[in-house]
């Protein structure tokens, strides 16, 4: 189907192929989710490399992350030149940066969009702090956001506010924003500080030892997403389960209510839901693409 979107064509395929096998959900349904999102997720991942993970064959397929852009990309399309971390070549990275972009990505079946922390031209200046808390064996989702609580009394009593999203799985994320200058060498120093300070106070609960036998009924507080060459799910994103689940960015009084009444379901976003929240409350993550706020010392 060709389709004209903000003055650009664009050929949509396949739009009745199931990428969701579990749950029935096209690759049209996912085509109509990020156009109505589009609204308050394209603040989240303009400007920035975006790492792609297309599921082609649908979620009952393992898919690979792609860091390169395409070949066969529009010649419209933003694209960023990436230099490689232990040398060679530099690469192209996709950029979506508007509606037509990001139609065009969703019909690769690029389900998820994974940014870097850090925009072009600069990718060595990340807007904000991430710590990704990850769920070891016999934890989950409850455990990750009872970790993401604590982490954010540790932020606040230094002065920094913080923002909390699903991972749209088991984990949770807690973002810093900054959207002052500052280096990668100086936050990843700050997220190991303060994730080592988790580990040390609470040894039973949180490990910042990203080795899988150090995290058995413990959430690993990842601090090293925070360097140029990681990215992170957007907020907003879908993920490529079984069901459409969304990285639902969250307010904090909704984890503490999760928490408090043992409810992970409380805490979990498919597709159809976030937009009606979006269509009732707006961007939820605006903060940190806003707030701008200066790491200590």
């Amino acid at each position: 189907m060709e389709v004209e979107v903000e003055g650009r064509e664009l050929r949509l395929t396949n739009l009745e192929k199931v990428l969701y096998p579990a749950t029935g959900f096209t690759k049209g349904a996912v085509l109509d989710y990020y156009a109505r999102v589009a609204g308050v997720l394209l603040p989240h991942v303009a400007g920035r490399p975006l790492t792609l993970r297309r599921f082609p064959d649908g979620t009952g397929v393992r898919a690979e992350f792609e860091k390169c852009c395409p070949e066969h990309r529009p010649d419209w399309l933003t694209v960023a030149v990436v230099p490689r971390v232990r040398g060679g070549e530099d690469m192209p990275f996709c950029v979506v940066d508007d509606l037509p972009s990001l139609m065009w990505s969703a019909n690769l079946a690029n389900l998820e969009l994974h940014p870097m922390l850090a925009r072009v031209p600069d990718l060595d200046a990340p807007t904000a702090v991430a710590f990704d808390l990850d769920p070891g064996p016999a934890a989950g989702l409850l455990e990750a956001a009872g970790i993401a609580l604590l982490l954010r009394d540790v932020l606040a009593g230094i002065g920094l506010d913080s923002r909390a999203k699903t991972s749209g799985g088991k984990g949770m994320q807690v973002f810093v924003p900054l959207n002052t200058p500052v280096a990668y060498a100086r936050t990843r120093a700050f997220a190991r500080t303060v994730a080592e300070l988790l580990a040390g106070r609470m040894p039973q609960r949180v490990t910042a030892v990203v080795a899988r036998r150090e995290r058995r009924g413990r959430v690993l507080v990842d601090w090293g997403q925070n360097a140029a060459h990681k990215s992170i799910v957007a907020p907003y994103s879908l993920r490529g389960r079984d069901r459409p689940v969304v990285s639902a960015p969250l307010h904090w009084d909704e984890v503490r209510a999760a928490v408090d009444a043992g409810d992970a379901a409380a805490l979990e976003f498919e597709a159809g839901a976030m937009l009606e929240r979006v269509e009732r409350e707006g961007d939820v993550w605006a903060p940190v693409a806003e707030l701008r706020q200066a790491l200590p010392g």
